[in-house]
């Protein structure tokens, strides 16, 4: 009612469910945590409008406003066109993104009437825009499949993330910042194990026992006549008995 405009839908719900959203996740160094991911959604009371200007504000102190500049802000081709820090926009902060930048609401079409048409768009610590999605819903699903990595939002711009959050990218989104190489080679994230191979029933090959090598034939004969001799011994003892 203040800004004289209503919420997108789907926001509205997710308001209706909540009132706002953070998590936060740490991971574990020497035994330390340290916190790494964070997914924020600012409460309605943090909602806040930006370039406003504050009661608190010199009267010659610079504006959002004043920092507008109209060249090259007109949308071309697939590029939409950019929110503006004066009154043709309604700009609500969604996510400070821990001093990062901020990711908005925008309503890019305020005069003569609010459009209720709104866009998530990131604003970076320069002051640059950079489109995000245009549904609520669809900036809710990048959020939680980037697991809030630091900077994240960094990786829809054109100048990308930083090196430190790239390591922090290729450790536990690794598909998400190796795009290129995934369109260059279809399939270097996928498994190339071939189950066929690995569960293959091994053939068991018949062991073939070794014959004893034959006795020469002097060996035998001699083996025969000491047989021969032992029996006769015997029976002539047996006979004596």
């Amino acid at each position: 009612q203040k800004n004289s405009c209503l919420l997108p839908e789907d926001l509205k719900n997710f308001y209706l469910m909540t009132d706002g959203f953070q998590m936060t996740w740490s991971v574990k160094t020497d035994d330390t945590p340290m916190p790494l991911g964070s997914m924020v959604i600012n409460s309605v009371s943090k909602l806040c409008r930006l370039g406003g200007s504050s009661m608190y504000a010199l009267p010659n102190a610079p504006t959002l406003a004043d920092l507008e500049d109209d060249t090259g802000e007109e949308g071309s081709g697939d590029k939409p066109e950019k929110p503006h820090f004066d009154s043709r926009s309604l700009i609500f902060e969604l996510d400070p993104c821990n001093g990062n930048g901020k990711v908005c609401l925008v309503y890019k079409h305020a005069k003569p009437v609010v459009s209720p048409d709104t866009e998530i768009w990131f604003l970076d610590r320069a002051l640059y825009w950079h489109f995000l999605t245009k549904t609520f819903t669809a900036y809710y699903r990048l959020l939680i499949t980037h697991l809030g990595l630091p900077q994240w939002q960094y990786a829809f711009t054109s100048y990308g993330v930083s090196p430190q959050a790239k390591q922090w990218f290729n450790m536990y989104k690794p598909i998400t910042i190796n795009t290129s190489l995934l369109s260059e080679e279809a399939d270097s994230f996928v498994n190339k194990l071939d189950p066929n191979k690995v569960f293959k029933s091994k053939n068991k090959t018949p062991v073939i026992k070794k014959k004893q090598p034959s006795q020469p034939a002097g060996a035998q004969k001699s083996h025969t006549s000491m047989t021969s001799s032992k029996t006769s011994s015997l029976a002539g003892n047996s006979s004596r008995k």
